[in-house]
């Protein structure tokens, strides 16, 4: 009921202030577990990701930092957040999100690990890949467009143009005999280029000229806009 009505309120919130629309839908699985992995560029992300991906089964990864901020703390609650410590190897945070995947369910991250000032992509964290191949789950790659204009535009007494892009599953291969680290780096860049191929060119920043993209590109998906 509690997580009803939070997507009740993001999801009016939304439609009073912006124009959004949410694109490939059809890509989500039918059923958990699955980790959906986004950039990240404003605090809008999290009330449009919520508008239209958000539900009882859904948690993700929040900042440790917003744990003692008495507006947002009831919400991230509400929208099921762990508090996770950045800069740091967080296993408490990690055995929690296995958890919660090994049950069945979704998870919510952005592998930059903290938002993008100027609406490019940043260099992905290796911890959406390394939780993919501790859980065994597949991920659902998301493109948010727009959220770094929002408050702008709302400041201007515009309603900001918004956009959610759904592309499709996709799984890394298992653990192999390469150098741990390694790895890790060359899935994360796998992960963030799938992203990358869902962002138009000009927000695809770290990425732009990796040649993992370009393939990605050659072969769009129903998916890419």
């Amino acid at each position: 009921m509690r997580v009803r009505l939070l997507r009740w309120f993001f999801s009016s919130l939304i439609k009073l202030l912006s124009r959004s629309r949410a694109e490939g839908l059809e890509n989500l699985p039918a059923r958990g577990p699955y980790i959906l992995v986004s950039n990240h560029m404003s605090m809008a992300d999290i009330p449009l990701g919520y508008t239209y991906l958000g539900g009882a089964d859904m948690a993700g990864w929040v900042a440790d930092k917003w744990r003692n901020n008495p507006l947002l703390w009831p919400i991230l609650r509400l929208a099921r957040g762990i508090f996770i410590r950045r800069g740091e190897v967080d296993r408490g945070a990690l055995e929690a999100a296995a958890s919660w995947l090994k049950a069945g369910k979704i998870f919510a991250l952005a592998p930059e690990g903290t938002r993008s000032r100027d609406g490019r992509l940043q260099r992905g964290k290796t911890g959406a890949a390394y939780l993919a191949q501790l859980a065994d789950v597949p991920l659902v790659p998301v493109a948010v467009i727009g959220t770094e204009r929002a408050f702008h535009s709302l400041f201007r007494l515009r309603r900001p143009e918004l956009t959610l892009w759904v592309g499709k599953p996709f799984r890394l291969p298992p653990p192999g005999s390469a150098e741990r680290s390694s790895e890790l780096r060359r899935h994360t860049d796998e992960i963030m280029c799938r992203i990358a191929a869902l962002l138009p060119p000009q927000n695809r920043g770290e990425y732009a000229e990796h040649p993992r993209l370009a393939e990605l590109l050659d072969h769009p998906g129903p998916a890419n806009p």
